[in-house]
């Protein structure tokens, strides 16, 4: 009994990875900006269940950028050193300690630790900020938040490069400024928009702690346009924190991002869910809605 489940077993894996190819074909030589963020940096686990996932993403002919934050990795630092965090608006107040301490922890730390996850999983893997390069330059997104930057102007090349090198880059949103020495905090989700746009990727995953956009019936939309997803701002329906999310995903797509995804990173594979099966996971936000069910991709 205990072969003939196995067996099962196998014929399930080997039908599902039959399912894939037509988007494994899909997605060849394509961009794909991945926002990875939250709890799942601070479980082994779930670290090593992404990286596994970016790997395959790199070994099936498509060139993933990780982008990510560290929040909870900030505040843990800036408290243990006697800093008192401000917030305006939801958004850090982020003066010359605090960015010194950004840059040290979304650098060093957490970049580091993402670089060696996907090492391990059998990838190759460079760690790099927005700094480098030049990759990201800034401005100060509001004064009253200090050392927050707003991209102004992105060089990619470098990307570019390490994909055609084999090699996954992983982006720490800390960027240079305008004047010489300035060091910029960015958003994570910002600077993951700003980077797919630059590259015209054919995808910006979203990995949140949320299932997706809702309804007003509290449903997940699986698919939206960029009007509807006006509309239900403007009625109040998208709040809270899914409003810069939705944010940025309008401005990639105005930059040629082909379409934006908001999925829930807890999901064991979310990323795969989205990219190689019918169903896909989260919301896909695009111009315009495909005529087709399941989406098309």
């Amino acid at each position: 009994m205990r072969k003939q489940d196995m067996n099962r077993d196998w014929i399930a894996t080997a039908r599902t990875l039959s399912e894939a190819l037509p988007y494994l074909q899909r997605y060849t030589g394509a961009v794909v900006v991945v926002k990875f963020g939250g709890n799942a940096m601070g479980d082994e686990d779930a670290m090593a269940e992404f990286a596994r996932d970016i790997v395959l993403m790199r070994q099936v002919g498509m060139n993933p950028v990780v982008v990510h934050g560290g929040g909870p990795m900030i505040n843990d630092l800036l408290s243990r050193l006697g800093i008192k965090s401000e917030f305006v608006r939801g958004k850090r107040v982020t003066d010359k300690a605090t960015v010194e301490v950004v840059e040290m922890v979304l650098t060093g730390l957490v970049n580091k630790r993402i670089v060696q996850a996907i090492m391990d999983e059998g990838g190759r893997a460079v760690g790099l900020s927005g700094k480098d390069d030049d990759l990201m330059v800034c401005e100060a997104d509001d004064p009253e938040l200090g050392f927050v930057g707003r991209p102004v102007e992105m060089n990619v090349q470098v990307l570019r490069d390490l994909f055609a090198a084999g090699i996954i880059p992983v982006v720490a949103p800390v960027a240079t400024g305008m004047e010489a020495n300035e060091t910029f905090n960015v958003n994570g989700d910002t600077a993951a928009g700003a980077i797919a746009g630059a590259l015209q990727a054919d995808r910006l995953l979203l990995l949140t702690d949320v299932s997706g956009v809702k309804n007003e019936a509290g449903e997940v939309m699986t698919q939206l346009t960029p009007e509807e997803v006006r509309d239900l701002t403007a009625r109040g329906v998208i709040a809270g924190g899914m409003i810069p999310k939705t944010e940025t995903a309008l401005k990639a797509i105005e930059e040629g991002v082909r379409a934006v995804v908001i999925l829930d990173g807890r999901v064991p594979n979310a990323c795969l869910l989205e990219l190689f099966t019918d169903h896909g996971a989260g919301s896909l936000i695009r111009t315009t809605k495909p005529r087709v069910t399941p989406r098309e991709k």
